[in-house]
Parts: C-alpha cells; structure tokens; sequence
C-alpha cells in the first residue's frame, strides 16, 4: 500500500515546489525588476521600509486566498460567483484585464533581456518572446513544464541578483536606518501600490493555486506551505535587487545623484543598475535575468489570465489551450505597436495594486461562508490581519492614483 502511495506524494511534492516558483516567477516577472530598480534609485534607503511592508503583506493576503481556494476546492472565479451571482464574472474580467497589461510589459520585459543579452532590437525580441511561450504551452507535457521551467528559472534569477548584490557593496547601515524613517512613509504610496500590485496584485496570488486546483492538490495546509515558498523566494530576490541597485546609487554613505538619474532615465533601468554595479558581465547577467523572469511570466500570466475566464463559459473551457495561446499572440501584438515595456511594466503593477483589496475582500468573505468552505473554520487572525492589507492597500492605491495617471502621462 505504501509503495503506491510513494510516487503520488513525490507528485505532490514536485506540484507544490512548481506551484510556489510558478507564483514567485510570475511576481519575479521583468515589472518587478524594472519598478524595484526605479523606485530604488528614486527613494534610496527608505525604499526597504516600503518592500518590508509590501512582503508582510504579500504573504498575509496569499495565506488567506491560497487556505480558500485549497478548502473549496474551487478556482476563484467560482467561489466569487457563489458568493455572490455575477461577481466571479467581474473578478475574471478585471484580472484578466490586469493579466494582459502585465503580459504585455512581460512579453517586452523578454525582448529588453534579449537586447541586454545579444543586442537584439526590442521589435524582434518581443516576436521571439511571444513564440518562446506559445511553445512552451503548446506541448503536450506544458503544465509539467510549466512547472520545472519556473523552478530553474527561479534559481537563475537568485544567483544573478545575489551576484550583483555582493559586487555592488550596498550601505547596510544606511539601509537600517532607513528601515525606520517612518517620516518618507506617505511620500511612497505610489511605491507601495506598485510594488505589491507586482507582487501579489491581478493575477499573481491566484497563478500557483489555480495550478494546485488544476493538479487535483487539495487542503489549506499544503496550499499554505507552498504559498510560504513562494513568497520568501521573491521576498528574496526583492531585497537583493534593492541593495544590488543601492549599492550602485552610493558610495559608503554617499549618494551618488548621476547613477541614481542615469538609472531612473534608462529605458532599461534594472540593466542600467546592473550595468553600473558590474560593467559589461552585468549587464548580460542581467539580460539573461530578465529573459528568465519574462519568459516564465509569460507563460503563467496567460496560463493564470485564461484559468479565471475558463469556467465562465464551456466554450472557453473545451478550447483553453488556444485561448492561451490567443493571449500570449494577441500580448506581443500589443507589445510590437506600443513599445516603451519598462514604462508599461510600471503602470502594470499599480493598476494590477488596484486590483488586490476587491479578490482579496471576495475570499475573506467567502472564508465565512458555509456553502463555500463547509465545516472549515478560517483562522480568526489570519481574516484580521487579512482585512487590514484590504484596508490599507485600499487607502494605498486610491492615495496613489493621482500619481498612477500622471505614469499614463
């Protein structure tokens, strides 16, 4: 008995590490880099207090999504919908929404890490980058792929971040200091946003879940434990990248306002960061950083997009692997007529930011409801703690839309 059991838990194992990287590779996706570069270069050491706060975040309102979907068995579009008839439909529509905008900028992250890499013009790297993913998804094993593709590409990612990290000699006692200047903290709202809107808004906290739910995976507490995974990995990546581009900005404790500028001006600021820190070798480490962080995020923000808008209508449902691929093609479309990807990543992430106190509200709700989760008790300060992140990026994002509309400017 215990030998046919064996290969299912090593399933198991290999589907929970593949759902948390799917999650943290599609929140390590080239918006991120690109916002965390900008706004690093932009605020300096108080940044940390911003990206500490988004990561506490970030895990509280994935703990309560991922226990939800896992007890319920149910994508969220569904628990929305019996929550309350129609709701699930508008949940699909805005994340998806919010999904293209992301796959879009995800799409022309590729093509600027291409550029990086072997100077390919942005054009043809989008097009290159939109066929990557189509095939990545049209082969018949693609959910199994899915799955080791963003554990690798996770691991890169971390390696080159860390790389540049050391080289770069970050101020760590600036960095504590500004851990507390709790006086900058109004003026980064639009940070804030951004910044979890990158890594845990639209899309993002439902990609590994909705993968679990597809695997068959069932249960808050391995849901849970994968959810911690994935958050850490980016939690991670997110700090190295910040002291990897701080210590680009400063000397010792001196500030050095030309890197800073050259960075917030580049049309590529991470690879500017990068370039900076650890000339010609980082700014082609870079490049293969963000064609990995791209082409992952393609995948699960298109994979994750169409999940949402699959049980909407059978249609849908019976054709999902042509839709997939519809919205990968129809993102590098978008990408090759619009262009400037590292300012569409940023408007990205803070309207993707918007997104995250409406699915989170629908799933504390749903943690309450009988017919959703059944005899399953949610714990009472995970809903608390839930109900504050509603609050504040509630607060967070409406304080911040002045500043998301001058970004369209």
């Amino acid at each position: 008995m215990s030998n046919n059991n064996q290969p299912a838990a090593k399933a198991s194992m290999s589907v929970l590490f593949g759902a948390a990287f799917l999650m943290a590779t599609s929140a390590i996706g080239p918006g991120f880099l690109t916002q965390t570069s900008k706004f690093t270069a932009q605020y300096g050491a108080p940044l940390i207090m911003i990206i500490l706060v988004a990561i506490l975040m970030d895990i509280t309102a994935q703990m309560n999504i991922w226990s939800i979907i896992g007890v319920s068995g149910m994508r969220a579009q569904d628990i929305a919908n019996k929550l309350l008839p129609g709701l699930g439909v508008f949940l699909a529509i805005i994340v998806a929404i919010g999904g293209l905008a992301f796959n879009v900028g995800n799409v022309g992250g590729v093509a600027l890490g291409f550029n990086a890499m072997i100077g390919l013009p942005e054009k043809v790297g989008a097009v290159v980058a939109g066929c990557l993913g189509i095939i990545i998804f049209l082969n018949k094993n693609a959910k199994t792929i899915m799955d080791k593709v963003a554990t690798v590409l996770a691991a890169v990612i971390l390696i080159t971040v860390l790389v540049v990290a050391v080289i770069s000699k970050p101020p760590m006692g600036e960095v504590a200091k500004g851990a507390v200047s709790f006086g900058k903290f109004p003026t980064m709202f639009v940070a804030l946003t951004t910044l979890l809107g990158g890594s845990c808004g639209g899309y993002i906290p439902f990609s590994g879940a909705h993968r679990l739910v597809d695997a068959g995976v069932e249960g808050a507490g391995n849901f849970r434990r994968s959810v911690i995974q994935g958050v850490c990995t980016s939690g991670v990546v997110r700090i190295l990248l910040f002291l990897a581009v701080l210590g680009t900005c400063t000397a010792g404790s001196t500030w050095i306002a030309g890197n800073a500028e050259q960075i917030i001006g580049a049309s590529n600021p991470a690879a500017e960061a990068f370039k900076l820190a650890a000339g010609d070798l980082g700014y082609r480490l870079f490049g293969l950083c963000l064609f990995s962080a791209g082409v992952s995020s393609v995948v699960g923000a298109a994979f994750t997009s169409v999940s949402f808008l699959k049980t909407l209508h059978p249609f849908i449902m019976k054709y999902e692997k042509w839709f997939v691929v519809g919205f990968i093609a129809f993102s590098t479309l978008m990408m090759v007529i619009v262009g400037n990807a590292a300012q569409l990543l940023i408007i990205a992430g803070a309207v993707n930011g918007l997104i995250l106190p409406i699915s989170l509200a629908c799933m504390l709700a749903a943690s309450r409801s009988k017919k959703i989760v059944g005899d399953y008790k949610h714990p009472m300060w995970l809903t608390v703690l839930g109900l504050v992140v509603v609050l504040i990026s509630a607060y967070v994002g409406i304080k911040a839309v002045p500043g998301i509309m001058k970004l369209f400017g």
